[in-house]
């Protein structure tokens, strides 16, 4: 069973995280746990108000699979946490390093999206709000995931996509992959119309 550690911060999008989170762990074995920079509440930006009582601690002990940064309102902010050597850390040791929308902010900050392939928001959105970020010639503009050199990356709007990838960098089996994004897509098949 893969472990996975969710990086939730104040004001986190309720959206991003959900796919891979509740189908994951329910549906797909995925072992998920929380942590956040200051352990205690966090509210969501729907006002969601969950409690993580780990912090960056648990990353040594548990010492997960995968780290995945999910955006929201702070990493925008200059009072964003500065998360790099945690990102670092985890990349240096094999362990799949995820951020979607704002959470790509902390990548980039890291310096993590360099010289790999990536996607965001918008590449503007990465050079705006990123101090330090050189990866502008590897981004790719696209409404999917992209997963490249054990960093994966997605824009807020694709928190399928970026579920998928995540679970096929941590060897799901690829019918189990395909299996997500067709149950999730399926609203989404032309020709069909809306029930009443």
């Amino acid at each position: 069973m893969s472990k996975v550690a969710v990086l939730l911060t104040q004001g986190f999008a309720d959206w991003e995280y959900g796919v891979l989170c509740g189908l994951g762990q329910a549906y797909f074995g995925l072992d998920i746990r929380y942590v956040t920079p200051t352990p205690g509440d966090v509210a969501s930006m729907g006002g969601l108000v969950a409690r993580v009582p780990d912090g960056f601690e648990l990353l040594d002990i548990w010492e997960p699979d995968a780290l995945v940064v999910v955006g929201g309102t702070l990493w925008e902010q200059p009072e964003a946490p500065d998360i790099s050597g945690v990102l670092e850390g985890m990349h240096a040791r094999d362990a799949v390093v995820a951020g979607i929308c704002g959470g790509t902010l902390a990548l980039a900050r890291a310096g993590l999206l360099n010289s790999v392939r990536h996607t965001s928001n918008d590449v503007g959105f990465l050079g705006t709000h990123a101090e330090g970020y050189a990866g502008a010639a590897q981004y790719v503009d696209q409404p999917t995931a992209l997963s490249d050199g054990g960093v994966i990356t997605a824009p807020g709007a694709a928190p399928v996509s970026f579920a998928a990838e995540i679970m096929a960098a941590l060897n799901a089996p690829l019918e189990t992959v395909h299996q997500l994004k067709l149950m999730l897509g399926a609203e989404h098949k032309s020709g069909q119309k809306a029930a009443s």
